[in-house]
């Protein structure tokens, strides 16, 4: 409290500024210390990604059940340059599976593979191409694996090249009455799979003829697209699973970030 006197007033003046100026000092460190640890985080990478990890995850369980199958499998898709020498491709929806597991629709070796994953729940559909010579079955497998699990499944799917064996192949959804009836497992060509790196996800698309011939040398879509002499690389195969697989992918990503405002 002020006492009246002018010297007093000096000394608690003379008090005050050391202690304002260290106060300002600490502020400035302080400042200092978080902006260092925002831009940190800013150059690695930790805490925008961990956060929106798990705001991924956390909404991406819920989706297979809550969207609606047009927003997921578009009845068409355009694939502007997606075609062999970056040719239009487009694609109509000819049949959605109903949701299931996964044990129908994977290759017991698959199964196996992805068993880490976990599976949720499976969704698939099939497109034919413009030309109606090409189906293709699309699907997309929700996992109950955490993000480590994922990204470790990730790796060793990348690592020992199992998204490029043979014996490793998505199954088809052949609907009955529809141009994809006789596309089954002998009618397999080219293949792409993905495990997603943003969501608890797993992508594939696999391709094939629409009159039922069996693909003698089924390529994974990577080397199909190559431009080698193979039949699937010649008929645009691999371009056809690659270019749907894409699209479909595309598409969730925008549905889960959707989500991701909403919750």
């Amino acid at each position: 409290m002020y006492d009246g006197t002018t010297t007093r007033q000096r000394r608690v003046g003379a008090w005050a500024r050391p202690r304002v100026a260290a106060a300002a000092a600490c502020a400035v460190v302080g400042l200092g210390l978080i902006g260092g640890a925002v831009t940190g985080s800013w150059l690695t990478g930790e805490s925008a990604a961990s956060g929106s990890d798990r705001s991924a995850y956390e909404v991406t369980g819920a989706l297979w059940h809550s969207v609606p199958v047009d927003r997921l499998f578009p009845p068409t898709l355009k694939g502007g340059g997606a075609g062999p020498g970056g040719a239009d491709r487009s694609w109509t929806r000819i049949a959605v599976a109903p949701d299931s597991g996964c044990r129908a629709a994977l290759d017991p070796l698959l199964a196996k593979a992805l068993a880490p994953a976990g599976c949720l729940r499976l969704l698939r559909a099939t497109y034919a191409d413009a030309t109606r010579s090409h189906v293709t079955t699309v699907g997309l497998m929700f996992a109950k694996a955490d993000a480590d699990a994922m990204r470790a499944l990730r790796e060793r799917v990348t690592e020992e090249g199992l998204d490029r064996r043979a014996d490793l192949m998505p199954r088809t959804y052949a609907a009955d009455g529809t141009l994809a009836e006789d596309f089954g497992d002998a009618q397999r060509a080219a293949w792409t799979l993905s495990v997603l790196p943003d969501a608890p996800v797993i992508a594939y698309a696999v391709s094939g003829f629409a009159d039922g011939r069996a693909a003698t040398n089924p390529e994974p879509a990577a080397e199909a697209m190559n431009g080698n002499d193979s039949a699937p690389a010649q008929s645009g195969l691999g371009h056809e699973a690659k270019g749907i697989a894409d699209r479909v992918e595309r598409g969730l990503r925008k549905t889960i970030a959707d989500a991701e405002k909403d919750a």
